[in-house]
């Protein structure tokens, strides 16, 4: 919740004129506001101040018709937004922005509160002439690694707003840490950028720190291209797998420096992307700061890397773009040299991020994984991530689970964004935003997976698993506790390896038991594994559902 008033001390002055973008309500409800013939002269009345204001009209919600602060409480202000969001749609504009204040009925005044505060709500939304975007198929979501310092967040910030880096990193400060324009104030883990393709160019950021911007990409774009940033440090090891293992990525993109080469963290992170079977390129980044020797020394290095864990180098500078979208798969591996100051390569990027296919599929049952939560005021809880399969739409009632005695909860989709920009619609592979009803956001967590109200899942803490120990000091027995990463859960478990034990790099099978909380496993699914310097993956041969 805001505590600058500014909007709407502005609102207020402007008041509600004959021929004015400003319309003030109490709060709208559906029995009344939605009703027949009062539903048709209300979004008349909001096309009519979208019109005045220029494609833009105001509407302070919690306010007396004469702009007095009443407040309402915060089950009426999120009926209000959605009364409100449904005459907009029948207007053929959508809402933008909403921003709210708690009241103190003491003083009649707004101020800062937390929402057991405050007495009541007000809020300012701003609404625009145009239906809500829909979003369309061809949108890749490509996944980025590499080591701290090896340019990668600068790369994807030239990427998306071709400009040259400064050549002390200053595009990097471009990429998102907010996914949903209702997550404030939280601390940057992994990040998010996005850019486009029209008719003829890439479609670009301006400013990628107004979201506004990052939504007209959105709008501009025949093609999309998200982006999810990593963490290169070694000790946030775990943050990466969850980017890596926990998105429902297209391909992966590894960096590694010219100037320094592949390191054991670089190492790591390609091991995970090819452990996931994820299509992945390596881009060699700051070849500005050393001379033709020195690249061509590191592409060997990294085509022994390659080599080393049985993938096939793919040259694109030798071999050309065309040959390198159609070889690319989970065996060949296209590698091209890039510069984020002389822009070297980022051509050759653009050509096959508009052109890669996209890898994951929209059909199937809706399913998506919650890797972040968030509580907004006048909204309720966001629930974010990545979609795993089918599609997703406002309205639609949910099943979110399991809980800790492994239920599942009806939830109903209030409203789903997706890059700064509200859509009627999201499928496999988006990254989104999606606000619930019917549960507070203190009860939902990481790991827990969104489904249609009318699927049947089944909640495990066991299951039988293949793996492979890519690095272990001794052997792994049984009792052994790892952290088990499998889409976006983050989990510790109990290893129970057959035969008693596992030597590094043994392939076998194991029965793991997660130690505090079901989940939803199924059969094939994917998973890291790793305890300090330990790492291993996995794959789900056989689940033990929860009695």
């Amino acid at each position: 919740m805001s505590a600058d008033r500014a909007p709407l001390q502005r609102a207020l002055e402007r008041g509600e004129q004959e021929g004015g973008s400003v319309e003030f309500k109490e709060r709208l409800t559906r029995e009344i506001h939605l009703s027949e013939g009062r539903m048709e002269s209300l979004a008349a009345q909001l096309r009519h101040r979208v019109l005045s204001g220029d494609g833009e009209a105001t509407y302070v919600v919690g306010v007396t018709d004469d702009g007095g602060l009443a407040g309402i409480d915060p089950e009426a202000f999120s009926e209000s937004m959605d009364v409100l969001s449904l005459l907009a749609e029948e207007a053929g504009a959508h809402i933008e922005d909403v921003q709210t204040w708690g009241i103190d009925a003491e003083t009649t005044n707004t101020r800062a509160t937390t929402r057991e505060e405050s007495d009541g709500l007000v809020g300012v939304a701003t609404i625009r002439e145009g239906a809500v975007l829909e979003t369309d198929s061809e949108h890749i979501v490509v996944g980025t690694a590499g080591h701290v310092d090896h340019g990668k967040s600068t790369l994807v910030g030239s990427l998306v707003t071709g400009q040259p880096d400064d050549g002390e990193g200053g595009t990097r400060g471009y990429l998102d840490v907010q996914p949903h324009e209702v997550e404030r104030g939280l601390s940057a883990d992994l990040s998010y950028a996005v850019y486009g393709f029209g008719e003829d160019d890439p479609v670009r950021m301006d400013n990628p720190h107004r979201k506004t911007d990052r939504a007209r990409v959105v709008e501009e774009s025949d093609r999309l291209v998200s982006f999810v940033d990593t963490v290169g440090h070694e000790p946030w090891l775990r943050t990466t797998i969850r980017g890596l293992v926990g998105q429902k990525l297209d391909y992966g993109l590894l960096t590694v420096a010219a100037d320094d080469g592949p390191t054991k963290t670089t190492r790591e992170h390609l091991g995970i992307l090819l452990a996931t079977d994820l299509p992945t390129i390596v881009a060699i980044t700051k070849t500005d700061l050393v001379d033709d020797d020195r690249v061509t020394e590191v592409e060997r290095e990294v085509e022994r890397l390659l080599r080393d864990v049985g993938k096939t180098p793919l040259r694109v500078e030798r071999h050309g773009i065309d040959v390198a979208i159609e070889e690319i798969s989970e065996e060949v591996v296209p590698v091209l040299t890039t510069s984020a100051v002389t822009m070297e390569g980022l051509d050759d990027l653009d050509a096959m991020f508009e052109r890669l296919p996209k890898t994951t599929a929209d059909s199937g049952q809706f399913r998506m994984y919650v890797d972040r939560t968030y509580s907004v005021t006048g909204v309720g809880a966001v629930a974010s991530g990545t979609i795993n399969s089918g599609s997703v739409e406002a309205g639609d009632e949910l099943l979110l689970g399991p809980m800790a005695d492994g239920t599942f909860r009806e939830v109903e989709v209030r409203s789903i964004e997706m890059h700064y920009h509200r859509v009627d619609e999201a499928k496999a592979g988006r990254i989104v935003g999606i606000a619930l009803k019917g549960i507070r956001e203190a009860d939902i967590e990481r790991g827990m997976v969104l489904l249609p109200s009318d699927a049947d899942p089944t909640p495990v803490r066991e299951f039988e698993a293949e793996v492979m120990v890519l690095n272990h000091p001794t052997r792994i027995g049984t009792g052994y506790e790892p952290v088990v990463h499998l889409e976006t859960i983050s989990e510790a478990a109990v290893f129970e390896p057959e035969g008693g034990h596992l030597l590094p790099g043994d392939r076998g099978t194991t029965t793991v038991r997660f130690k505090f909380h079901p989940y939803l496993v199924e059969t094939g699914q994917r998973f890291v594994f790793r305890e300090g310097q330990s790492k291993g993956v996995g794959t789900v041969t056989d689940v033990t559902p929860v009695e």
